[in-house]
C-alpha cells in the first residue's frame, strides 16, 4: 500500500468514481479527512460511508467562473486531482494543476459544454484531434513537471496497456514457431527486449488495430420510452455518440472515405468522418463472436496510432489503422436508436444500470490484425458476478474504468514529476499489475478472423457492397453498410 498524507480532490462522483474511491482506498493509504468529491448531483447518499469517516462533499456546479476558487481551495502543491466528470474544461484543469504543482489524473479530455455552438462547428473543430493537436506543444514545453496522467480509464487507457502486452506475445509466439531466418528472429528479439513498439508492429505486419467492445449486461427492469440507459456515463455517451467518427489512419490504406477530413497541421495521423460516431459501424472481433460496433471518437485512436507511428526524414512510413468498435449493452443499443427519432436531443430521463443488472459481462481489448497469425484480442473479460465480488453496487463496465484510474493514480504517486503523460508513455507491466485484480480474466489469444471471413453480399448491384478481396485489412472492408 502506498503512503499518501496529502489531499485529494475529486471531481465528479458519478458510477465511475464510486467504483474507484472504494478501489483507491484499498491502495492507498490516505486520510479521509483529505478528500473532498465535488459534484453537481446530491451525492451524499453514495458516499455517507466515507463522510462518516471524514471525507467532505461539495454540492457545486463546476463553472468557468467558479473553476480557480474550488480547486484553490481543496488542494494545493504536492496534492492530487482526480477528474471523472464530464464537462469540465481540460486544459482549464490541466494549467491550474500545472501551475500549482498539483498531480492530476484524468479518463477523458473534456470541455466545456455548449450545445448550442456544436451543430455550427466544422468536423475538425468539433474532434477530439483538435485537442491532441494544441495538447502536444504543451507537452513538450512543460517537459519533465508535476505528472498529469490523461486518458486513462479503460479505454482510452488500458487498451493501449493491452495492445503492448498483445504486440509482445504475437512477438514471442513467431519466435517459438521458429519459422524466421536467424537475423530477423534476432532483430524481432532486439524490438521485444527494448519494447520499441512501433518497430515491433511495424516488423510483425500490423494493419489495424480496434479497441473492441462488447457489453453484454442485461438489467431485470428494461428501458422505457424516452430514457436513455447505459453502463457508465449517460452524458459521456451521448456526447462522443453525436461527434464525428475519428480514427487513427493507417499507411495501408488505399481509400479514403467520401468527405473524410485529413489534418493539414499536426500529427496528421488521424481522419475525421463528417457524420456522427453512433451512426458509423463497423465489423469487429471479441472472444469467440463477430461484433458490429460503432466507431465513436476515443482517445486511443489518436495516442495509440501516434506511439505506433514510424517516421523517417519526417514522414510517415508506417502506422496501423486505429479506432473504437463498441457494442454497447442492448438497452443502450435502443436508447441510441430511439436518440435518433429525438432528433439526437437527449431523453428527459436518464439512468445507470448497477443493482437490477442480473447477468452479462464487459469484453473489451486490443484486436490487433494483419500479421502472421491473423488477428490477436488481448483484453479483459469481466461479468457482473466477478465486478460485485470486488466494488458492490457497480458493474462491469464501471469497475474496468475505474482500474484504468487507479493504476494511473498509483503510477502518478509514484512517479511526480514526469509531465503529461498519454497512456502509451506509461509501462505497461506496471500497470496492468496494478489494474489486473478488477479486470477478471485477462485472454490473449490468436484469431483466424478477418472482416471478410463471413462477409456476404446481398445486393450484387450495390458495388460499396463489393469487398476488397486483395487486402483485408483495408477500412472498406470493415465498413458495415447495412
Amino acid at each position: 500500500m502506498i503512503e499518501f498524507n496529502n489531499r485529494i480532490l475529486m471531481t465528479g462522483f458519478g458510477v465511475v468514481a464510486q467504483a474507484a474511491l472504494p478501489m483507491l482506498l484499498k491502495h492507498v493509504r490516505v486520510p479521509c479527512r483529505n478528500i473532498t468529491v465535488i459534484d453537481f448531483a446530491d451525492c451524499e447518499a453514495e458516499l455517507r460511508p466515507w463522510i462518516k469517516r471524514g471525507a467532505r462533499f461539495i454540492r457545486e456546479r463546476v463553472t468557468p467562473t467558479n473553476l480557480t476558487r474550488l480547486l484553490s481551495t481543496h488542494v494545493g502543491r504536492g496534492d492530487l486531482i482526480i477528474d471523472l466528470a464530464w464537462g469540465i474544461e481540460f486544459f482549464e484543469i490541466l494549467e491550474w494543476a500545472h501551475n500549482n504543482q498539483v498531480l492530476y489524473v484524468n479518463a477523458s479530455l473534456e470541455s466545456w459544454h455548449s450545445s448550442v455552438e456544436m451543430p455550427s462547428k466544422s468536423s475538425m473543430a468539433k474532434s477530439l484531434y483538435a485537442n491532441y493537436e494544441r495538447l502536444l506543444p504543451i507537452v513538450a514545453r512543460w517537459g519533465p513537471a508535476t505528472t498529469a496522467v490523461i486518458d486513462h480509464g479503460s479505454n482510452p487507457g488500458l487498451v493501449s496497456h493491452f495492445a503492448k502486452q498483445g504486440l509482445l506475445d504475437i512477438g514471442e509466439k513467431t519466435l517459438r514457431e521458429n519459422h524466421l531466418p536467424r537475423a530477423q528472429a534476432r532483430w524481432l528479439e532486439r524490438l521485444m527486449q527494448e519494447q520499441s513498439f512501433a518497430e515491433l508492429a511495424r516488423t510483425l505486419g500490423v494493419k489495424v488495430i480496434h479497441c473492441s467492445e462488447w457489453d453484454t449486461q442485461r438489467a431485470s427492469k428494461p428501458k422505457r420510452p424516452d430514457e436513455f440507459v447505459g453502463t457508465w456515463s449517460v452524458q459521456g455517451m451521448w456526447d462522443e455518440s453525436i461527434s464525428p467518427s475519428e480514427l487513427g489512419w493507417g499507411t495501408h490504406e488505399k481509400w479514403l472515405p467520401p468527405f473524410a477530413t485529413r489534418p493539414a497541421t499536426g500529427p496528421a495521423n488521424q481522419i475525421i468522418l463528417p457524420q456522427m460516431g453512433l451512426n458509423t459501424w463497423v465489423r469487429s472481433w471479441v472472444p469467440h463472436q463477430e461484433i458490429v460496433g460503432m466507431i465513436v471518437t476515443h482517445g486511443e485512436s489518436f495516442g495509440l496510432s501516434h506511439a505506433l507511428t514510424v517516421r523517417e526524414a519526417g514522414q510517415a512510413i508506417y502506422r496501423p489503422t486505429v479506432h473504437y468498435a463498441y457494442m454497447p449493452c442492448n438497452d443502450s443499443i435502443v436508447s441510441l436508436h430511439e436518440l435518433r427519432c429525438r432528433n439526437y436531443e437527449l431523453h428527459p430521463r436518464t439512468r445507470i444500470l448497477r443493482d437490477e443488472i442480473t447477468e452479462g459481462m464487459d469484453l473489451v481489448g486490443a484486436l490487433i490484425m494483419g500479421h502472421r497469425f491473423q488477428s490477436w484480442w488481448t483484453g479483459s473479460k469481466l461479468s457482473i458476478a466477478a465486478a460485485r465480488r470486488k466494488v458492490r453496487h457497480s458493474n462491469a463496465t464501471a469497475v474496468q474504468v475505474a482500474a484504468g484510474v487507479l493504476a494511473g493514480v498509483l503510477w502518478a504517486i509514484r512517479n511526480p514529476q514526469r509531465g503529461v503523460c498519454f497512456p502509451e508513455d506509461l509501462p505497461h507491466e506496471e500497470i496492468l499489475r496494478d489494474a489486473r485484480p478488477y479486470l477478471g480474466r485477462l485472454v490473449s489469444e490468436p484469431s483466424d478472423w478477418t472482416p471478410l471471413r463471413r462477409h456476404r453480399v446481398y445486393f450484387d448491384e450495390n458495388p460499396m457492397a463489393q469487398g476488397d478481396q486483395s487486402d483485408p485489412w483495408q477500412f472498406t472492408n470493415f465498413l458495415f453498410r447495412p
